[in-house]
């Protein structure tokens, strides 16, 4: 078992266990002394409640523990067992949240976690000095995110977006849209943004984290600290919603072929982890309802529907829904869309359904790109996943292949993933190269 130990303040004591890794989370006059990596205007002005700000801190250390521990050393490749110990304010709450808490982790992220709480959190001093809004949105500089926002702006809400970012160019993207927002919608769009991740090792630091080269590459919790730090500013403003705006085939997130089972795929806003997160939520008293608008419907859809179409289609390549958009440095290119991962994928087969899919808008175009079928292609293993899912015929059980679903929603979860694969099907066959089609036609048997 891997354990860390999450410290808010230089004078909690350090770990008896040498072995622990240590998550430092001081900012004020010691950003140097910390291993978590924290810039943010967040929380400025704003006074959320003792457990909302204990769960932004736990959703901080949470996203960390997901960068740091590898998955290549465990003995599956991949499920990890996971220890931390986290400061809190309400040490009663938290035991009775624990069990919750833990499961919707494991189930996000695939790993066995032990959580352990002690008293000792960071109060939370003054009061709220902020604007009340009508609504706080998660805003991740993607698609859904920015179509949510739209449709709250419409209605006439006054919207503060919340985004994270870890690296400087999706919280230039986020900024970019936000700017563009506020254009159309004046001052009702306010954007706070958190920039967090594991910080780089230093000689100030009590005991550093691993350099960048030794951190774990897949990151499967990142929504738990994404909600939490959305919770943390709307408790400050009573119990304002939160909007999470992700459309509903993400949302199950059926995996197109067996090897991609479990939290091999992403579970981000699936509806046992929003169960799990929900009950823990209660037992911790935060009364914050959590909206998806986009929760029974494809990406096509939510888009189709948006309110403002004109500016969501002006805004469209200003935006990012690329699982790894910095990748493009290994190509000496500019950050952007690469066209090849699963998100880019389900990108295009929405924008396809709205008639505004440009293949020369991505690094790589799927429908012409010859070499991704190909089984060496490490590029198109998720396109050659797609071809083989939609050469299956879908299957009513489909939807509880990435976890359970509600009994009352299974019905129309399963509608949602049938018209999914329609908007993939329908790109795919509109503009792919013949070799791609004879691919889906032959059952996806090559790559």
């Amino acid at each position: 078992m891997t354990s860390f130990h999450l410290r808010t303040a230089r004078d909690q004591p350090l770990p008896t266990d040498a072995d622990a890794f240590v998550l430092d989370w001081f900012g004020g006059a010691h950003p140097q002394r910390s291993t978590v990596s924290a810039t943010t205007d967040l929380l400025h002005g704003l006074a959320p409640t003792p457990a909302a700000r204990d769960l932004f801190r736990l959703g901080g250390a949470v996203y960390c523990v997901d960068k740091v521990a590898r998955r290549d050393r465990t003995a599956d490749a991949w499920t990890r067992e996971l220890d931390l110990a986290a400061p809190i304010t309400t040490r009663s709450d938290w035991q009775t949240a624990r069990p919750a808490l833990t499961e919707a982790l494991a189930f996000l992220s695939g790993d066995r976690w032990k959580l352990r709480f002690r008293a000792g959190g960071e109060g939370v001093s003054g009061e709220t000095r902020v604007r009340p809004p009508d609504a706080i949105c998660l805003f991740s500089g993607g698609l859904d995110s920015l179509a949510g926002a739209i449709d709250l702006l419409e209605e006439g809400r006054d919207v503060i977006l919340v985004g994270h970012f870890e690296s400087g160019f999706v919280g230039g993207v986020q900024e970019t849209l936000a700017r563009e927002l506020r254009r159309n919608y004046r001052d009702r769009v306010r954007l706070r943004q958190l920039r967090l991740g594991p910080a780089k090792p230093n000689r100030l630091q009590a005991r550093p984290l691993p350099s960048e080269k030794e951190r774990e590459v897949t990151t499967r919790a990142r929504s738990f600290l994404f909600i939490a730090a959305g919770l943390a500013v709307a408790s400050a403003f009573g119990e304002v919603p939160l909007y999470m705006p992700e459309n509903g085939f993400i949302g199950i997130n059926v995996p197109f072929v067996a090897s991609r089972a479990g939290s091999l795929s992403t579970r981000t806003t699936h509806p046992y982890f929003m169960a799990q997160l929900k009950d823990a939520l209660d037992a911790l008293g935060i009364g914050n309802e959590i909206v998806n608008p986009f929760r029974l419907k494809t990406k096509g859809e939510a888009l189709a529907e948006c309110r403002n179409p004109k500016l969501l289609a002006a805004l469209v390549d200003q935006s990012i829904s690329c699982a790894h958009p910095e990748s493009a440095r290994w190509d000496r290119l500019p950050p952007s869309n690469c066209g090849y991962c699963f998100p880019c994928l389900i990108r295009r087969g929405a924008l396809h359904s709205i008639s505004l899919d440009a293949g020369a808008s991505y690094r790589h175009d799927a429908l012409t790109e010859a070499d991704l079928l190909e089984e060496e292609s490490d590029r198109g293993a998720d396109l050659r996943a797609l071809v083989r899912g939609l050469a299956r015929d879908p299957h009513r059980t489909d939807v509880l292949r990435n976890g359970a679903v509600p009994a009352d929603d299974a019905a129309a979860f399963d509608a949602v993933y049938r018209r999914g694969r329609d908007e993939f099907s329908s790109w795919i066959t509109a503009g792919a190269r013949q070799e791609l089609l004879d691919a889906l036609a032959a059952g996806g048997d090559r790559g």
